[in-house]
């Protein structure tokens, strides 16, 4: 027996498999934009002082004596270049806690080299003059984008603009520099054509997830001449969700292999630049992105104002509560280690908790307690009108007389401590 499947019904199983094709295709399109190597992650930032480009140019009897005198060499030139006082070679040695190689050559007797030298703070802020406390900049997103043969990369996948910025020790710079590592979902969100976004909320969403006020967005297009030969870079420094142009740079590499040499100078350029903006007041946050500078209703404010002075008065009495306590320990302390042999009374200093559901319970509650034998002085420590009470009271006695004088008056009375809690 032959089944017919009407026209309209093989026409819907066929859309059916096609959308399922699809959905299957998107997804591994999906998943593969989050896969891969997209990210490199930001070294950790010290607060050491750092000074690059120093260049030097050595020649000695060995390859390794030529490097240790280029080494010594550099520290000298890196501490004039911060324009440090006149030091010995071994003063400034001292204060050097690392060197980093940026590119160098060796021969037989010869040692060339771009080379940073990094000064301890704490050991260098004596002859510099300063504390190393500088005041820096309100958080600022980064944003390095690359521009190449007529396409933008950003975070999509690892690239030399970004292990430059990845790789920069910002320690002495004035700007906060928030650097994602752009691994992950973060490849997806933080894109060239995020720079180009007006919305004031698409920005605030992301600034808020990685901490920041404001964005920086370093650009470098590079343009190379042909394969193996010279690169060019031209370099421009945007700044806001409104991209407002900051400044240009050109610099020029000789081959790819000294492109990363190029790069990291163009770092060094980006953050003078940012830093000069920063002093003339030009890249502070703009506050149409603070979102919680919009209208609130007047009883909703009024409310949240009720709520806050309600939770401070809170907060001020259990301080004071704690305080009056730690005092009382102490009194009760004192007059314990006085007391031995003598036969005056013993006078304790404790609280009492009582309910005061209104204002009657709390006057009558307060009355009694103060008509009770032996209590010499009884003061309000906390009121709650419709919750409990709190009295500070002094009594010549012990706390089994004072339980059994309370409960005379028709009080059910419960230790904590050395507190006593009544209600009847």
């Amino acid at each position: 027996m032959t089944l017919s499947v009407p026209p309209f019904a093989r026409v819907a199983i066929a859309i059916l498999a096609l959308a399922g094709a699809v959905a299957a295709l998107y997804a591994g399109w999906a998943n593969a934009q989050v896969q891969g190597d997209r990210g490199i992650a930001p070294l950790m930032v010290s607060t050491d002082i750092n000074v690059g480009g120093i260049e030097v140019n050595v020649t000695a009897d060995t390859a390794e004596e030529a490097r240790q005198k280029a080494w010594k060499q550099a520290q000298v030139l890196a501490w004039e270049k911060l324009g440090g006082p006149k030091l010995s070679e071994s003063q400034i040695q001292d204060m050097v806690s690392s060197i980093v190689i940026q590119h160098e050559e060796t021969g037989p007797k010869r040692y060339i080299a771009t080379l940073g030298v990094t000064f301890d703070r704490q050991r260098s802020a004596g002859y510099l003059g300063r504390s190393g406390e500088t005041r820096r900049s309100a958080p600022m997103l980064l944003l390095p984008v690359t521009i190449s043969a007529g396409s933008e990369l950003m975070y999509e996948q690892v690239n030399p603009w970004q292990r430059a910025w990845a790789e920069y020790q910002p320690g002495t710079s004035r700007v906060d520099y928030v650097r994602p590592a752009g691994q992950a979902g973060e490849s997806l969100l933080l894109t060239y054509g995020q720079t180009g976004r007006r919305s004031r909320y698409w920005w605030a969403t992301i600034l808020d997830q990685f901490g920041a006020a404001d964005v920086l967005v370093p650009i470098a297009e590079l343009r190379y001449l042909y394969p193996g030969g010279p690169v060019e870079g031209r370099f421009v420094a945007r700044h806001g969700p409104d991209n407002e142009y900051l400044g240009s740079f050109t610099m020029r590499a000789d081959s790819p292999r000294q492109l990363p040499a190029m790069l990291n100078r163009a770092v060094e350029k980006f953050d003078e630049m940012f830093v000069t903006a920063l002093e003339k007041g030009t890249i502070r946050p703009d506050p149409t992105l603070n979102r919680g500078r919009g209208s609130i209703d007047p009883d909703i404010a009024r409310l949240i104002a009720q709520s806050r002075a309600i939770l401070a008065q809170a907060e001020a009495n259990a301080r004071t509560r704690q305080t009056e306590e730690e005092n009382v320990a102490d009194a009760n302390a004192a007059q314990v280690a006085t007391g031995e042999g003598d036969d005056t009374p013993q006078v304790i200093n404790l609280f009492i908790t009582f309910p005061s559901p209104d204002a009657a319970a709390f006057d009558a509650a307060i009355s009694t307690v103060r008509g009770t034998p032996g209590i010499r002085g009884a003061s309000v420590s906390s009121t709650a009108i419709g919750g409990s009470s709190v009295l500070s009271v002094t009594y010549a006695g012990s706390q089994d007389e004072l339980v059994g004088a309370l409960a005379q008056r028709g009080y059910n009375v419960q230790r904590d401590g050395s507190n006593l809690t009544i209600s009847r």
